[in-house]
């Protein structure tokens, strides 16, 4: 065959197989080829399951040939974060002192992907309890960005945006309790959604509560729609979970907006940012305003991100603690460090006062931002102010030892405020790593956030990498 599967989106690749121009066990053969050469350089995977694959392949490739696919992403390989339930399959979030017993039931993004035809064939890297915005744990070892090995592929979903960005599946399910889909999708180069809080079911709930989102990790806007259209749908186990409605999103990937109003923010406060990325986001910005839209740029966000961030902080770090009563007090030296000082930290600090603080600060941040898309149809900043770093460390400088908002404040600003927002690659810095732009909008507006990103990564598209020394 002429065509490297491995390379192909989920969209060509059911147009492929609707041609019988290739077939699912084709496909998936040719990703568990790649997989068995390249997931040893990267470690995206701590899980993948051939026998399985292979068989649900070979029922997309009978179904396809009487032209009776379950969906256009029938038969296309799709990789799961470890922090997501897969039946039969440990959930072992990255930690050495989870429970190891197989799941007895998927997730309801899983659930509705098999429905699909999806081939759920692979469980992806995160860091533990998906904690901290790089991809490394005690139980797996260190995940790696297929753009350049000794450099991070972000987290807490690295692994699935190191997967989806060298070609071991074009479909990729991460979580995002601030910014763990969009950080690695813009230090991989890939489109990531975080849509409104409740279209995507969340089941069981994580240690992040109503901060995590379940959403995808593709090459393209199209992938990412298709995916949508799949895991967009209320499940029952879900008490937050939104009603279903009719949105199509690979149709809406026609409907930008006419003439959006659109307003850019380069810097939400005083932190680390990239004069590469600050120039590659700056022209971004430009760049759609040249799709019809009218850009504005803003001084500062509409709400304080140093009470925004205590509020975040305040959040996330009191969930961690936790942990230290989920698990006995002699086994603490086997989670990740970084985790662990982050519990301590939580227990000898905060006060109740200080949690119901924070959940006051979080509502009126999320008013504040409600304002200010009654105004503008679409936020432009960087995803991540920062190009990707070396693995290893948890932060890039500057900001070690501080908390993950300090250096990713784009992302986890709008876990707070549950509004959708999507990464979209806007280029490759003078290091040949990839630099992402996020793209925010009202409530509910999940369909135009993608259309929009669409719309801008069609006009600039990203030519990924085949490692030298695993070329196919």
């Amino acid at each position: 065959m002429s065509h490297d599967l491995t390379q192909m989106t989920a969209a060509h690749l059911g147009k492929l197989y609707a041609k019988g121009k290739a077939s699912p066990v084709e496909t998936m053969k040719a990703v568990l080829a790649r997989t068995e050469a390249v997931n040893p350089v990267i470690n995206a995977f701590c899980k993948v399951d051939p026998e399985e694959a292979l068989r649900a392949a070979r029922a997309s490739e009978r179904r396809w040939k009487k032209d009776e696919p379950l969906s256009p992403i029938d038969g296309v390989p799709v990789s799961i974060k470890e922090l997501v339930r897969v039946k039969g399959w440990p959930a072992s979030i990255g930690s050495k002192l989870t429970d190891k017993t197989p799941s007895d039931a998927d997730a309801p993004a899983v659930a509705r992907l098999r429905e699909a035809g999806a081939i759920v064939f692979a469980q992806s890297t995160s860091s533990e309890f998906g904690h901290k915005g790089v991809t490394d744990t005690p139980l797996h070892g260190v995940t790696r960005n297929p753009w350049n090995t000794g450099m991070t592929p972000g987290g807490s979903s690295g692994g699935a945006g190191a997967a989806v960005a060298a070609g071991l599946g074009p479909l990729g399910i991460g979580t995002d309790g601030g910014g763990s889909v969009r950080i690695p999708s813009s230090f991989n180069g890939l489109v990531g959604l975080k849509a409104t809080y409740g279209r995507v079911p969340n089941w069981p709930p994580t240690l992040n509560g109503d901060f995590s989102n379940t959403g995808p990790m593709c090459r393209t806007a199209r992938d990412c729609a298709l995916m949508m259209n799949a895991i967009a749908r209320p499940d029952p186990r879900d008490p937050t979970q939104l009603p279903a409605d009719d949105t199509d999103y690979v149709k809406a990937l026609k409907h930008v907006p006419k003439q959006p109003r659109v307003a850019f923010l380069l810097r939400m406060s005083d932190h680390p940012l990239d004069i590469e990325v600050a120039a590659m986001v700056t022209k971004a910005a430009r760049q759609v305003g040249k799709l019809g839209a009218k850009v504005e740029e803003i001084d500062a966000p509409p709400f304080s991100h140093a009470d925004a961030g205590k509020s975040f902080v305040t959040h996330w770090l009191t969930n961690s603690a936790r942990l230290l009563d989920m698990y006995p007090e002699q086994r603490w030296g086997e989670f990740d460090p970084g985790l662990l000082a982050g519990a301590k930290i939580a227990r000898e600090r905060y006060s109740v006062k200080d949690v119901v603080e924070a959940h006051a600060i979080r509502r009126e941040v999320a008013v504040a931002w409600n304002l200010f898309f009654e105004k503008y149809d679409f936020l432009l900043t960087p995803t991540v102010g920062v190009q990707p770093f070396p693995v290893q460390r948890n932060a890039p400088d500057g900001v070690d030892g501080k908390p993950n908002f300090a250096w990713s404040p784009y992302t986890a600003t709008f876990n707070l405020t549950r509004h959708p927002a999507a990464s979209v690659p806007c280029g490759l810095s003078s290091a040949g790593l990839p630099v992402g732009l996020q793209i925010v909008a009202g409530h509910f507006k999940d369909a135009a956030v993608l259309a929009l990103a669409g719309a801008y990564a069609e006009a600039h598209p990203l030519e990924f990498p085949v490692l030298p020394e695993t070329r196919q």
